[in-house]
């Protein structure tokens, strides 16, 4: 079975995106076709998207499922108009909050902060600034800075989820790849030695690695079976050695990977 869902927003649509991915995600049997809409803050453009949601529905032959958090009573009530089975994200938690706390909420709910005075805002930048260039073992100079080094084979999760960390909590994430070059001789590679500490791995199984390898190089000894089960079993091998602790992300979300990890670790969320 496959459905579309939108994701609505007069703003960046990223709390109706983490929401509605998070309820789709209990629902693994159905194939999902994800738009996200942002900054539909105006009539012609609520009418567009209504358009474009009709458009799904009729190719699809279901109403899609709609995702909204828009302040605006009169686009809200343009966009229900529409084909598509709604949720009013924000306003389904924040009316019986307000119940219970006896107080009104803010006009501006889902909006950002002016960036220049919030500082999970400016940290969140550096941390993603941070990430991008720590990323695949580069800047190893920067390392004491990191509040993890993220390691495994080539392809295993590293990169998405070190800016997962560093968007969402402000985490200064590094990631070092394990390559068949490391594993020749058994030992961490050298740049990861003085920060033993710092060091969490990700593990796939060999099998998912293939499939990810071959959308980067085809037929390639890269993405064979045979090489990406070396690789896994000798990675896991030196994990255990070593007693750096590590995840298998074959099946897990990059949200419940970074958890795992803050879980496990203990380093502290600069935000959450």
């Amino acid at each position: 079975m496959k459905r579309t869902a939108f994701f609505i927003s007069d703003s960046t649509g990223i709390t109706a995106e983490v929401m509605g991915e998070s309820l789709l995600s209990h629902f693994p049997g159905i194939e999902f076709d994800k738009q996200v809409l942002p900054y539909v803050d105006s009539e012609a453009k609520a009418n567009e998207a209504v358009a474009t949601i009709n458009l799904a529905a009729e190719r699809d032959g279901n109403r899609p499922i709609i995702f909204e958090t828009l302040i605006s009573k009169n686009l809200r009530r343009i966009i229900t108009s529409a084909n598509g089975f709604s949720f009013d994200v924000i306003n389904t938690f924040l009316k019986p909050l307000e119940q219970e706390l006896g107080a009104h909420s803010t006009s501006d709910v889902g909006r950002p902060r002016v960036a220049s005075k919030d500082t999970n805002y400016i940290r969140r930048i550096e941390a993603i600034n941070f990430a991008l260039d720590n990323d695949d073992g580069a800047r190893l100079n920067r390392y004491p800075q990191a509040d993890i080094i993220l390691t495994g084979v080539s392809r295993s999760g590293k990169t998405p989820t070190s800016l997962y960390l560093a968007l969402q909590f402000g985490i200064y994430p590094a990631n070092y790849p394990i390559t068949e070059e490391d594993m020749e001789v058994f030992d961490l590679p050298k740049p990861l030695r003085e920060y033993r500490g710092k060091l969490f791995g990700l593990t796939i199984s060999a099998e998912r690695l293939t499939a990810i390898r071959k959308e980067r190089r085809a037929n390639s000894r890269y993405a064979s079976v045979d090489q990406c089960r070396r690789e896994v079993a000798e990675v896991e091998r030196l994990f255990e050695q070593y007693d750096i602790p590590y995840i298998d992300t074959t099946d897990v979300s990059i949200e419940e990977i970074s958890t795992r990890i803050l879980a496990t670790t203990g380093i502290e969320r600069h935000f959450r």
